[in-house]
């Protein structure tokens, strides 16, 4: 099939420059696949600049050819959508999701198969930085609306998760005309320049999951603050040639937040600081190189307008001087750009991003007039997305359903996905 490519009604004034749909049909067990590319401008604002390619792949029952399309909006950000297995069903909503829709998994802009992002080798930082200002949520919404325009789908149903919630949460302030439901799952941002107030409040959650981690494997404390000793006093290279820092160490805290994260940290943790074993494994837990993305707009994904101003740097608390051992979370520092090889060449851009004035990525009018049914869970100690934040964002968006729990992680979806989004469908839907 080869569409127009001219997008779909809320997609704002942009049209496509000779974009085609190539999709080419697979079979893997149980599952037809059919692999979409479409070309897309880089900013949507300038349709005749610089084009991109955006990747997505179809993933149906042979019975559910004729089903309605759900769209995959996947955390990150800079992460493509998860590639689709059978047996056993990955990722783990997808059986569920199969008994209502054909799934579109989306590899969001310069991520996966869509165009990468690396170094852009070539551009200065000013272009660079230029560059990277187009790959946000909002973006992402405008690609998503190309791509319906150009499968002819009416309307379509949307799951995001963690960055993908908000990603949801722009395309119902800025598209909602071609959603027929939204599913949220751990990702209901603030509304408004609350920088500060995100990293302050994860912050928090973060030095509780340290606290209770060494309360679970109290043998890892003095483990941690052995290691700082070590490595504030002698080198220890990681297999990629960088150097393990204390500040580096301390970001093993980002798993703090999953279902068996607290387990995987101390499987680590109990590994001889000498051994190959855990040189790779804080190095593969603590590495950014597959995906660069995540590091260069982690901050700017939560920024709904204003500069962010290297949050995480400028709103560190003082018990980290206190007590080294504990851990941080999903936290970007500018220090990350000198200690990790792979992200150096991104250093210069990623002070100017810091410092640019971002758009606003929420409608706040728009939410308030919501009428496409959505429904959220909310999970009551997500160390990633902050409760109160989201319960404030789910009371502003019109006819929206919140489901709060303390049952589940930021991962809920991924370990129960069965329970979780059957859930929200039925929450959607008016069922439950």
């Amino acid at each position: 099939m080869i569409a127009s490519g001219q997008v779909g009604p809320g997609a704002g004034e942009t049209r496509l420059r000779e974009s085609r749909l190539v999709p080419v049909t697979l079979t893997t067990p149980g599952l037809r696949l059919v692999e979409h590319e479409l070309a897309v401008p880089l900013d949507h604002a300038r349709p005749d600049g610089e084009q991109i390619t955006i990747f997505a792949r179809e993933v149906a029952d042979l019975d559910g050819l004729d089903r309605p399309v759900l769209l995959f909006l996947q955390g990150g950000p800079g992460h493509e959508a998860a590639r689709p297995t059978r047996h056993p069903s990955s990722p783990g909503w997808l059986d569920r999701a199969l008994r209502d829709f054909r799934v579109l998994l989306l590899d969001q802009r310069g991520t996966g198969r869509s165009t990468p992002v690396g170094a852009l080798p070539g551009r200065p930082p000013g272009e660079q930085a230029a560059y990277l200002t187009h790959f946000r949520a909002d973006a992402i919404v405008r690609d998503a609306e190309c791509l319906r325009g150009a499968l002819g789908v009416e309307r379509w149903s949307v799951l995001g998760q963690s960055f993908g919630g908000l990603c949801v949460v722009s395309y119902l302030s800025l598209a909602p005309e071609g959603l027929r439901e939204a599913f949220i799952t751990g990702g209901l941002p603030p509304l408004g320049h609350r920088i500060d107030e995100v990293y302050r409040a994860t912050y928090a959650r973060a030095l509780t999951a340290s606290r209770r981690h060494f309360e679970r494997y109290p043998g890892d404390r003095e483990r941690v603050r052995a290691l700082h000793e070590r490595l504030a006093r002698d080198e220890l290279r990681l297999p990629s040639g960088d150097r393990l820092t204390p500040r580096r160490l301390r970001q093993l805290g980002a798993m703090l937040g999953m279902s068996a994260g607290s387990e995987k940290l101390h499987h680590v943790l109990e590994l001889p600081p000498d051994s190959p074993a855990f040189r790779h494994d804080v190095e593969a837990a603590t590495a950014f190189a597959r995906n660069p993305l995540y590091a260069i707009l982690h901050e700017s994904c939560w920024a709904d307008g204003g500069t962010t101003r290297w949050a995480a740097q400028r709103t560190l608390p003082a018990d980290y001087e206190a007590a080294p051992e504990l851990f941080t979370g999903e936290h970007v520092f500018p220090w990350m750009f000198e200690d990790l090889g792979a992200l150096a060449p991104l250093r210069a851009a990623a002070e100017r991003l810091a410092e640019h004035d971002w758009p606003r990525l929420y409608d706040p009018a728009q939410l308030a007039a919501n009428e496409v049914p959505v429904a959220a869970a909310i999970y009551a100690e997500d160390m990633y997305v902050e409760r109160a934040f989201s319960e404030e964002t789910a009371a502003a968006i019109g006819g929206l359903r919140p489901w709060l729990t303390n049952e589940l992680h930021h991962d809920g979806v991924r370990v129960e996905g069965e329970r979780v989004l059957g859930r929200l469908i039925d929450m959607a839907r008016g069922r439950v």
